[in-house]
């Protein structure tokens, strides 16, 4: 149980390694702007427009905050480090761990070009490198692999499009059925004000 509250799961998809702030804002965005759409059309579709637009909120949110996921980067390279080219016999993940946070983290930050940065990254080594015994030299070409392998996308928007359109799809057709449930209940209701 403690180590499941540690996986930091998704609300969305309950999936580990996730990045609950950037899902919470956009949902609480998306829903602010769906129930602002739907409130001309009463009640029941201001809370329709709330909760998709929570939905899509959610999703959007999700998706910026894990265009890179720690997490999952840290795991990647843990295992694969020492198959890399420019793995030197005897170091440990802990030498080239700050080598590849550099490479994702910057990438995170939407810069594009590894060239243009480059400079800046092997001056501020010194101060990113924490317990790393790699100089720049050594370092920089795990800073690369890292860079490289987030801007490599690994599903299309097009699946990413679908995911969103089916869940927005099923939470339409659960609003529609409590709405259906709402009408009935209210057509048997004998108060005025609890009809409403």
């Amino acid at each position: 149980m403690l180590e499941d509250k540690h996986m930091n799961r998704d609300p969305i998809t309950d999936e580990p390694g996730a990045h609950p702030v950037g899902t919470g804002i956009g949902t609480a965005g998306g829903a602010l702007a769906g129930m602002a759409a739907g409130a001309m059309g009463g009640p029941i579709t201001m809370a329709v427009g709330g909760l998709a637009g929570a939905v899509t909120g959610g999703l959007a949110g999700k998706a910026v905050a894990e265009s890179v996921n720690p997490t999952q980067e840290d795991a990647y390279w843990r295992d694969s480090f020492m198959r890399e080219p420019y793995y030197e016999t005897g170091r440990t993940y802990d030498d080239y761990a700050p080598a590849y946070k550099l490479g994702w983290s910057t990438r995170e930050r939407g810069v594009e070009n590894f060239d243009a940065v480059e400079q800046s990254l092997a001056t501020g080594w010194d101060q990113q490198r924490g317990g790393s015994s790699l100089s720049w030299h050594q370092a920089r070409s795990a800073v690369r692999a890292a860079w490289d392998r987030v801007g490599q996308p690994a599903r299309s928007k097009a699946a990413d499009n679908e995911d969103t359109i089916d869940t927005l799809n099923n939470l339409i057709e659960t609003c529609r059925d409590g709405e259906y449930g709402f009408a009935a209940c209210a057509e048997h209701c004998q108060s005025p004000s609890l009809k409403t």
